[in-house]
């Protein structure tokens, strides 16, 4: 996928050097370069791109107010010389936060997790949409319909997925790249070693998910997102 992206940075220097690096990188296509987010703000109100690098600190706008008025599809990398903003970057759900001077390797590893939230993004919307996907298994690929799953174990380097039918499907991949592909709350994370077809868990003991003679356990960083669900499906 090729990102769009612009830049923002009343600094010269660092401004040339960003657009030196957006220029070699195949997969970013540079819309524009500003000296302020006020200069921006029409042009990119029109022509919006995917991705923009945001000085924080600059005249009449900062960084962090302009993050706040910018639509939520829009990714930002933020870019400053002092690392006491990056709390503030995180709180507009900046993708990342690069301390200047910026050296390339730190500008490719920041895009990187841009394209892969893209890609993501693209992959749940294809998968949502068909309700099937393909996994690889020993040296074939199978069609595992999101219907058919009840939950998927994570071994290792390896998810094991429990399919209604009482088929088990083996597939070298993290349970991250999975979760982040699966549609959600449809599909919740229960614990790092469980991801849970929750239309499917028609028993919940003591917070454990029942399927047969399986308890699966709910670990305590996913309890309040699981009883948040739980709260919003239950009639009192």
């Amino acid at each position: 996928m090729i990102i769009t992206c612009a830049i923002i940075d009343d600094e010269p220097l660092a401004a040339g050097l960003l657009e030196s690096y957006a220029k070699k990188t195949p997969y970013l296509d540079l819309r524009g370069s500003y000296s302020s987010a006020i200069t921006a703000m029409k042009d990119l109100r029109e022509n919006p791109v995917h991705l923009i690098f945001l000085d924080i600190q600059m005249p009449e706008l900062s960084g962090i107010e302009f993050a706040k008025v910018l639509p939520k599809e829009t990714k930002i990398i933020f870019t400053t010389a002092f690392s006491q903003y990056a709390i503030d970057g995180y709180k507009v759900n900046a993708i990342d936060y690069l301390i200047k001077p910026i050296s390339y390797q730190d500008f490719i590893s920041s895009t990187n997790k841009v394209q892969e939230f893209f890609d993501s993004q693209r992959r749940q919307a294809t998968y949502s949409r068909d309700r099937f996907m393909y996994v690889k298994s020993e040296y074939k690929l199978i069609r595992v319909s999101f219907d058919e799953i009840l939950y998927v174990e994570g071994l290792k380097d390896y998810i094991r997925i429990f399919l209604k039918n009482g088929e088990r499907v083996m597939s070298l991949m993290s349970m991250k790249k999975l979760e982040e592909s699966l549609p959600q709350p449809e599909f919740m994370r229960i614990h790092r070693s469980y991801i849970v077809h929750m239309t499917e868990a028609r028993t919940i003991d003591r917070l454990r998910i029942v399927f047969g003679n399986e308890y699966l356990p709910v670990s305590d960083n996913y309890k309040p997102s699981v009883q948040q669900y739980l709260d919003a499906h239950t009639l009192t």
